[in-house]
């Protein structure tokens, strides 16, 4: 039988992550319930692998599954149809990655996105405000692709040092999305982060190389990576060569 699910006031400090139910209980890896959503809090919850997850009429809802999905950016599958995607990208001159431009329509696009097997989603008004705030603290970010000046896909993570915490994607375009995960890659591999979490065990995100890992070994990456200094939010096209050479022509 499970352990009862800790309730917290809002300035309670989360039980340690070793402490969330197991495989045997109803929901795996649940923590805890209540709290508050404070850019301190949710700093010091990602500073101990834990993120918030939940729905409209539900409490605040703490999670630190076991196992854990990541995606070590050196294993990152760049698959043929994508990789020519990339390739058109970084040559037109109609097409760029931007990052922290527009942290909040992101957020609000992926709020917006349908979800198979879900009715309406888990960002909602406060999870919006929250990491709007944590934005605007420097430890929540955007990266998005844009064509034509329009805002085609994008996703929002949090960072810690080095320890990036994937959180959303959106697409109005086909692969906008993934466009914006492989700038995210090629960001964190000229700066030295080794892992994106990705929290959930998704066939999507095991097709592009994420895998699962034991939550063990997800926080003790977590303590190493969040204690390096920040990394540099900013995308510059010569980072593609982290994936792919640049293509050099000749008149």
């Amino acid at each position: 039988m499970s352990a009862p699910l800790p309730w917290l006031e809002p300035d309670d400090p989360l039980p340690a992550p070793e402490r969330a139910w197991d495989a045997s209980a109803p929901a795996p890896g649940l923590l805890a319930a209540g709290g508050s959503l404070g850019v301190d809090r949710l700093r010091a919850a990602y500073a101990q692998g834990t993120f918030p997850w939940y729905s409209t009429g539900q409490p605040i809802l703490w999670w630190a599954p076991d196992p854990r999905m990541v995606l070590p950016v050196a294993e990152f599958r760049l698959h043929r149809s994508l990789k020519k995607k990339l390739q058109a990208f970084r040559q037109n001159p109609r097409c760029e990655i931007r990052v922290d431009h527009s942290f909040r329509d992101v957020i609000a696009a992926c709020a917006g996105k349908p979800r198979e097997g879900q009715n309406g989603t888990w960002i909602v008004p406060d999870m919006v405000a929250a990491y709007t705030a944590l934005h605007a603290a420097g430890y929540a970010h955007s990266v998005e692709t844009w064509v034509d000046g329009e805002l085609l896909g994008g996703l929002y993570c949090v960072a810690l040092g080095h320890a990036v915490f994937g959180e959303s994607m959106f697409a109005h375009a086909t692969d906008a999305s993934k466009i914006a995960l492989a700038a995210l890659v090629c960001l964190c591999r000229r700066h030295g982060a080794e892992l994106v979490d990705c929290q959930q065990n998704t066939q999507h995100l095991a097709s592009l190389g994420a895998r699962e890992i034991s939550r063990t070994e997800f926080l003790a990456h977590t303590a190493r990576a969040s204690r390096r200094p920040p990394m540099q939010w900013q995308f510059e096209p010569i980072y593609w060569n982290e994936l792919m050479p640049a293509i050099v022509t000749t008149a």
